[in-house]
């Protein structure tokens, strides 16, 4: 089966550069893979975060719809346990209106942040994330238009604005929990495989599929694994453009988190020796080369877990290589 290859991008905060320029950037960033041909474009959402400065995706998501016309988009994803679901529902049935049938809501239980940060977020202390199998069910009927059961405080609200299509409710999670969540509510499934370094992707996905209940909207399972990857012309090249994402890692393992840093800025602080052990056992697992040399590694994944669909994660500090990263991967699939 062909692969679909899709985006996401986390509006990355760089060193020399100001935050309010990544956010630019993700929005020219879903044009240029529109032109390109992938299939969806999906934002995130974090709180405080020194690196990752993409706080309200619904709202970076109604200016892509106003500049796309073709590509799907979506969130990856809205943090449920900090809002009231009839109120994503509202914003997403927006969403919908502004761009009928591209709308995708995808919906995680982590906080984003850090839990100061998180219990800012939140209207009271009384929020939690173990409500968010309850808010899921409710997210689900008022996205799709079906009334919660009478006795509910919810039956006969309605989240406006109706139409002929509704957004398409997704469930993102890193572990078995949030596969066992999409199953018992019948819906596709995001494994976010660059978080756990693709640690656990397998059982989850097994799992998703073997519990799955199909649902109205969704007959049978749909799965897709969102990868971080990174490809320029030549091997070489694609390693000089991951070596800021590298030092970043690095850094954040020490618990000093911060803008991604340029080449430049790490080739002039050479690695420790211990850093340099760090670094080549990274590298293993990277996925990081040419073009052609980056789809074998796709393809290899996509069929070890049996996935026919990819988001990837490109973090660059030059724009216009990460640009050229999604055009080589278009090139090799699309």
């Amino acid at each position: 089966m062909p692969i679909k290859l899709s985006v996401l991008d986390q509006s990355v905060a760089v060193t020399g550069q100001t935050e309010d320029a990544s956010i630019r950037q993700t929005l020219a960033l879903a044009q240029h893979a529109e032109t390109l041909g992938y299939h969806r474009f999906w934002v995130s959402e974090h709180h405080s975060h020194p690196s990752i400065v993409g706080s309200a995706p619904e709202v970076l998501m109604a200016a892509i719809a106003a500049t796309t016309r073709r590509i799907r988009i979506g969130s990856a994803g809205v943090m449920l346990p900090h809002y009231a679901p009839l109120k994503v529902a509202e914003q997403f049935r927006v969403l919908e209106a502004l761009a009928p049938g591209r709308i995708d809501l995808g919906v995680g239980r982590a906080p984003g942040s850090d839990m100061r940060t998180a219990r800012l977020l939140r209207q009271s202390p009384q929020q939690s994330s173990d409500d968010f199998p309850i808010q899921v069910r409710e997210l689900q009927a008022w996205v799709s238009g079906i009334d919660l059961p009478e006795g509910h405080p919810g039956h006969g609200v309605t989240a406006n604005p109706t139409g002929p299509t509704s957004p398409k409710l997704w469930m993102l999670g890193s572990s078995d929990y949030g596969a066992q969540l999409a199953a018992h509510f019948g819906l596709p499934y995001a494994f976010a495989y660059f978080i756990t370094d693709g640690q656990g992707a397998g059982q989850a996905l097994d799992l998703y599929r073997q519990l799955y209940r199909p649902s109205a909207m969704h007959s049978k399972p749909q799965a897709v694994l969102c990868v971080w990857a990174l490809a320029a012309d030549t091997e070489a090249e694609a390693w000089h453009h991951f070596s800021g994402r590298e030092r970043w890692k690095l850094d954040r393992n020490k618990g000093v988190i911060g803008p991604l840093p340029s080449p430049e800025d790490v080739a002039a602080q050479p690695y420790s020796a211990a850093e340099q052990a760090q670094v080549n056992q990274l590298r293993t697992s990277a996925l990081v080369g040419s073009g052609a040399q980056l789809a074998v590694k796709l393809r290899a994944l996509a069929e070890s877990l049996d996935v026919e669909e990819m988001v990837v994660i490109t973090w660059a500090h030059d724009p216009a290589a990460q640009r050229r990263s999604y055009e080589l991967l278009a090139h090799e699939f699309l």
